[in-house]
Order: structure tokens, then sequence, then C-alpha cells
């Protein structure tokens, strides 16, 4: 999961990314609502996680306009305006949850999760596709049977595929799911995490869709499973 967080505490900030980086998100940080709409235009979210404070705009003012530009992508307000006014005005500005400040890292990881699950139209957090089973909250990996290990950037790159099915997803895309805005990507990494995907989940979990990216494809037991 790519997480845009947009919060002007540096020490709240980096808690949240250190923190949401040990369970396996991905998160790029701004701190102004400017840096935040930059980074919408440069880069693919699946979830913003904002605070309404910012030095430059008030974060509903920002939430607001991102609705009316037809930006619907998932948000999530974190906040000391703890009146039920302040939360209301946040809800009707077009927030999809509301998390007030002092919170838990796990409750925060957890929402996210379930603001995804909600945006995919699942009622559970368990994806099931064929013999595959992914949980995207404790990020463990089944093939029939058999739990199979997956690296950070491959659970990050089976769930693009997996929030996606039926979709063909861009080279930058994908990377914009699995890496983060300043992390420094060599110009193969994706076709590496892509082959040890296949190698795990059989040949066929990445289809190539020639001159335009990647889809969800079956996942396969191995021979030895299989009959």
């Amino acid at each position: 999961m790519h997480v845009l967080l947009c919060e002007d505490d540096d020490l709240i900030a980096s808690g949240i990314v250190a923190g949401l980086n040990a369970q396996g998100l991905t998160v790029d940080r701004v701190a102004s609502a400017s840096a935040a709409e930059a980074m919408l235009r440069a880069a693919h979210f699946e979830v913003m996680v904002l605070d309404l404070g910012l030095p430059d705009e008030d974060g509903l003012k920002l939430l607001q306009r991102l609705r009316q530009q037809g930006e619907a992508l998932p948000v999530l307000v974190l906040t000391a305006r703890d009146t039920v006014t302040d939360r209301v005005a946040g809800l009707q500005a077009g927030a999809d949850d509301y998390l007030l400040k002092p919170f838990d890292l796990r409750e925060l990881n957890a929402r996210l999760h379930t603001l995804l699950r909600r945006v995919a139209g699942r009622a559970v957090n368990l994806i099931d596709h064929g013999p595959l089973r992914y949980d995207p909250s404790s990020r463990e990996t089944w093939l029939g049977d058999q739990p199979v290990d997956l690296s950070r950037r491959e659970q990050a790159l089976l769930q693009a595929l997996l929030h996606n099915r039926g979709r063909v997803l861009s080279s930058e895309q994908l990377k914009d799911s699995v890496y983060g805005f300043t992390d420094e990507v060599e110009s193969n990494a994706l076709n590496v995490h892509i082959h040890h995907l296949r190698r795990k989940l059989g040949n066929g979990i990445v289809e190539t869709v020639r001159g335009l990216g990647y889809r969800l494809g079956p996942a396969q037991l191995p021979e030895k499973v299989q009959g």
C-alpha cells in the first residue's frame, strides 16, 4: 500500500513513517497542502493520511478542493480537533475516516487497510484469488494450504495487482505502489520482483500486456502439490 502522509509536525510524521514502514506500507510524507497537491500529480497513491493544521492552508479546504476536482483517493483525517462539529465537518468535506490524536499506530494501520477493503468492495481483509490467499493486515500469503514467504516489495506488488483485478497497470503505476517517491530504484528492479513473484506463485500470476503493462493472472499450485 502506498500512503501519502500530509503532516507538518516532524516528530509525529517520522513516527508514522517508521511505524507504517515496519508494517509493510510504503509512505511518502509532505508537510503542506501545496506539496500534497504536487505529490498527487507526480505519483500514484492508494490512500492519503491528512492532518488539518497545515502551515499554508487548512486541511479541510485542501480536501474539499480535491473532491471538487474529482479526486476519489480514500482520505483518513488525522487531527487533534476532537469535537463532534469538527468530525462532522471533516466527513462532510469528503473524508472517508477520522482518527484523533493521540493515536495508536496499530489502529491507524488497521483503518488504512479497512479503507482499501471498502474501496475494493470486500467484507473481510482476506483476499482470495484461486488457490492464493493473502491477508494485507498480517502480510501473510498462502498458496493452497502452504504459507509463502514474500519480501516487502513482493507483497506490495501482489497487493497492487490484487486491488486492481482486471485492470492493466503500467510499469510506473506498479513502481509507485512498490516504492516511495524518493527511493532510488534500479532500472530492472520491478522486473526482478515480478520474476520472484512468478517463481513463488506461478508463472501466470503476473501477465504481461505488451506495450501497456501488467495485470493479475491466475495463481498456480506447484506441480508436486497438484492432483
